[in-house]
């Protein structure tokens, strides 16, 4: 009965383990040949309150990626994140003219060309203007 057990869990180890190893590997040799974003910041001003970063960048994501700018809120002197969410998004490269209005509203240049992906009115509850 022990030799029955001992066959049981080489046959779980064949069929579980070395599969699981060879996707796993498969799928981080895919991973390491697509490129990864490059995220280009363009400004960053600090609020008046200094409790966040308003930062306007663009993603490089290869070929596939158009031009695009976009806006972000972020902690007061922290990094952007890779995966930051911004609350405005375009699909050209802009100027936004970012400011603080002396409310602590966020001002921005929204241009009339490019598609706009993404327009929040406040974010962190923080009202957005656009001009």
């Amino acid at each position: 009965m022990t030799n029955r057990a001992r066959f049981s869990l080489r046959l779980f180890v064949l069929f579980t383990a070395v599969p699981a190893l060879l996707i796993g590997g498969g799928l981080w040799y895919l991973g390491s040949l697509i490129p990864p974003c490059v995220t280009e910041q363009h400004s960053r001003l600090t609020s008046l309150d200094d409790k966040f970063d308003l930062v306007v960048f663009s993603r490089d994501c290869g070929a596939t990626t158009g031009a695009n700018t976009q806006a972000a809120l972020v902690p007061a002197r922290d990094e952007l994140p890779d995966d930051a969410t911004s609350f405005f998004s375009v699909g050209v490269a802009a100027d936004l003219d970012p400011r603080w209005d002396g409310f602590g509203n966020i001002e921005l240049q929204a241009p009339a060309e490019g598609t706009v992906y993404r327009k929040d009115d406040s974010v962190a509850g923080i009202n957005v203007i656009y001009h």
